[in-house]
């Protein structure tokens, strides 16, 4: 097993030579931070992750995304350069079940410390069941129906609890800056509580408390407040809605005084566009946060989800 690692190790090494990525941190044997020669170096899976590495590790980590901004990151493949970054990296942050080409290079890397999100907080199950209403769900591969659904950052209060695990996680693998991880956790799961402060005042009195999106990723959020969540899809966002189920959806939001459907910057409107037409409803974007990009209603986790909080306030009717 181990010779078969080295082998890996050695494929990764080379691969990044050959690609002229004189830029990258290699390390051997000792990590970059440990050994004095750079910083903590950490490669996210997508940006959640990436979000709380760099908020977390401050000036001393280096982070390095798998997920481009753009990048739908439920469709990632690594490639060859992807794993070699992986291969010579101190730590991975990542979130099994939602990337399973990450699943698989992780399991197969030699990398030292692993952190996987979905492990520091609790998963439960959406998208057969979203918020009570029977829905479409359509898994993505090694996704099975009715599994976990791994889209806990959108619920700030389990954010927080993945941000301490991380915190200890670099402290950890990086003790010379310990002090440091635990001031920048404690500063970052003090502003999560106050997000998850303005989401229950702010849609503590709305009129209606039901919700339509394209994609089935806020279950969480939606427990988490006391709304509910229908979605045309189920936790796969490129998949097209049933007829029936779209017929379902138009004459409860007719009973339930729904008045937008919501879709999101990194998948395209058209089905949402279509539903909402002939159902005579508004549109807006509810951001899942798999991604910034220029269309993105802010500039990093906090903004966009606070754009949440005023795209549900208008669409539910708060008071």
């Amino acid at each position: 097993m181990n010779v078969r690692r080295q082998h890996i190790s050695a494929v990764a090494l080379t691969a990044v030579t050959a690609l002229g990525l004189g830029t990258l941190t290699a390390c051997s044997g000792d990590s970059a931070a440990a050994a004095g020669t750079g910083k903590y170096d950490v490669v996210a899976s997508f940006y959640p992750m990436a979000f709380l590495a760099e908020r977390i590790g401050g000036s001393h980590v280096h982070v390095t995304s798998l997920t481009q901004p753009g990048q739908e990151p439920h469709d990632l493949e690594i490639s060859a350069r992807q794993t070699a970054r992986l291969e010579q990296s101190d730590a991975v942050l990542y979130l099994k079940g939602l990337q399973p080409s990450v699943d698989e290079a992780v399991a197969q890397s030699g990398i030292g410390t692993r952190i996987d999100a979905a492990s520091l907080t609790t998963l439960e199950e959406h998208g057969n069941e979203v918020g009570g209403h029977a829905a479409a769900h359509d898994a993505h591969p090694g996704e099975e129906s009715g599994g976990k659904d791994p889209h806990v950052w959108l619920d700030p209060v389990r954010y927080a609890q993945i941000a301490e695990g991380v915190g200890k996680a670099f402290e950890k693998g990086d003790p010379a800056h310990a002090a440091d991880y635990r001031k920048n956790t404690a500063a970052l799961v003090g502003e999560l509580d106050a997000l998850n402060t303005r989401y229950e005042t702010g849609l503590r009195n709305t009129r209606n408390k039901v919700f339509i999106t394209t994609h089935a990723a806020f279950g969480y959020l939606a427990e988490r407040y006391g709304l509910t969540e229908e979605a045309l899809n189920g936790l796969d966002p490129e998949s097209e809605p049933s007829a029936a189920r779209v017929r379902d959806l138009e004459r409860m939001a007719k009973a339930d005084g729904v008045t937008t459907v919501f879709y999101e910057t990194l998948v395209s409107d058209r089905t949402a566009r279509t539903v909402a037409g002939d159902a005579g409803l508004r549109t807006d974007v509810l951001d899942p946060l798999e991604g910034i990009t220029a269309k993105s209603r802010g500039t990093d986790y906090l903004q966009v989800m606070d754009s949440n909080l005023q795209a549900l306030r208008k669409a539910l009717g708060a008071k």
